[in-house]
């Protein structure tokens, strides 16, 4: 990974500041390899009273990406609330914009980091009379140890895993009138406790980009800078594929055939199937339906006989059809018993066990479904043909 040079800095400075959206940003460094998707996890219990979360992000020094676990953190002020750190693609570009405390949430690049942080604003919280009060339907609380509570349904919506604002492929939205006003506000810096966090991520070698391609072993921790115990949760899976050897500029986490990522969805059974290398073979890694490459159809037949390669053709579609039901059937299935590990709030050990049995499901469905196709295919091989003698006159070859 290569950061840009001293006077490529300088002038995207400048645009920066000229930018409403940046004018209060702190820029801190500028890239040009785009940053992995935002790993999927679970948010750990909140450790105490108005304890506000810190969602995680990655960060990045040393020629790689690092990942930040999401925290809890007291606010330095009764009263403000957290603004994230985001990427915005600038001129060829990513500029990574640091986060700060303030008495109102402003522009975070409509990054989706979950928990209240659905990309404009915090449904996880308020405060009220010099407390802050959790909603309920949002963040993890226990509600024996904490009173001040309240509860807002959030409007379920498709987000995409994508951690950067601009480009081509990144995230399309501009601050609000009301993101713009938080921007001008009074603010105050990550907290101490916040930069000893940045620092320990910093130098854990498993957080780092380039060892856990997307899906860190530390997602989030109870409290900022303890990295180890009960409260440290893994990451369930990279929220896409990261190659950062074939990223580049403009280019984004997409397949390596050069198309745009799709977005992912929020609710996991409409997240469209992650594409593989053709080089490499999806068994080897896939866990769920879903990380398995998209069905390739075959070429049509063209034996010669239009009425037999019809046929064909509609046994490959019935067997696709098929096929894909049973991805989606499984998919759900394991789907399911996500939602129910999130609910029992399930430790990391139970987490693993689960998705270990998840891959074996998988491969052994991947495996039913290549016999299913090479039997299909052997059906459709025309017989064999074999050379035969020239009948004599009124005569007829003989049979093989």
């Amino acid at each position: 990974m290569r950061t840009l040079t001293l006077s490529l800095l300088l002038l995207i400075g400048v645009f920066a500041l000229c930018a409403p959206t940046a004018a209060a940003r702190d820029i801190s460094v500028a890239v040009v390899i785009a940053p992995p998707p935002l790993p999927v996890y679970v948010q750990p219990i909140c450790p105490g009273e108005d304890y506000i979360w810190t969602p995680g992000y990655w960060a990045y020094a040393d020629g790689d990406y690092y990942w930040v676990p999401g925290t809890w953190v007291l606010a330095p002020e009764v009263g403000f609330l957290w603004t994230p750190p985001y990427w915005a693609f600038v001129d060829g570009a990513f500029l990574f914009h640091e986060g700060y405390w303030g008495p109102h949430v402003g522009f975070y690049g409509g990054v989706a980091y979950g928990f209240g942080y659905f990309g404009v604003g915090f449904n996880g919280g308020r405060w009220e009379n010099d407390h802050f009060y959790y909603n309920r339907a949002v963040s993890h609380i226990n509600e024996t140890e904490i009173h001040n509570v309240y509860n807002m349904r959030v409007n379920e919506r498709v987000e995409t895993r994508v951690s950067y604002n601009g480009g081509p492929n990144g995230i399309n939205a501009h601050a609000t009138a009301e993101e713009e006003a938080a921007a001008r506000e009074r603010h105050i810096a990550p907290a101490r406790e916040q930069a000893r966090h940045v620092e320990a991520a910093r130098g854990n070698p498993e957080l780092r980009a380039s060892a856990n391609l997307g899906k860190p072993p530390i997602a989030a921790t109870g409290r900022p800078g303890e990295l180890k115990g009960r409260a440290v949760v893994g990451a369930r899976e990279a929220g896409g594929p990261y190659h950062p050897e074939k990223n580049g500029g403009t280019e984004r986490h997409a397949a390596d055939r050069h198309e745009p990522e799709r977005p992912v969805a929020r609710t996991e059974a409409e997240r469209p199937e992650a594409r593989q290398p053709a080089n490499t073979s999806p068994r080897a890694s896939a866990v769920h339906p879903r990380d398995l490459p998209p069905a390739e159809r075959p070429s049509r037949p063209n034996s010669g006989d239009a009425k037999q390669d019809q046929k064909y053709q509609q046994q490959q579609e019935q067997l696709m059809a098929k096929q894909e039901k049973d991805r989606q059937k499984l998919q759900q299935s394991q789907d399911r018993e996500h939602q129910q590990l999130a609910r029992q709030k399930a430790n990391e050990s139970r987490q693993q066990q689960v998705e270990q049995r998840h891959q074996q499901q998988t491969e052994k469905m991947t495996q039913q479904h290549a016999a299913q196709q090479q039997k299909l295919q052997q059906r459709q091989q025309p017989p064999p043909t074999h050379n035969a003698s020239k009948p004599p006159s009124g005569g007829r070859p003989e049979r093989p």
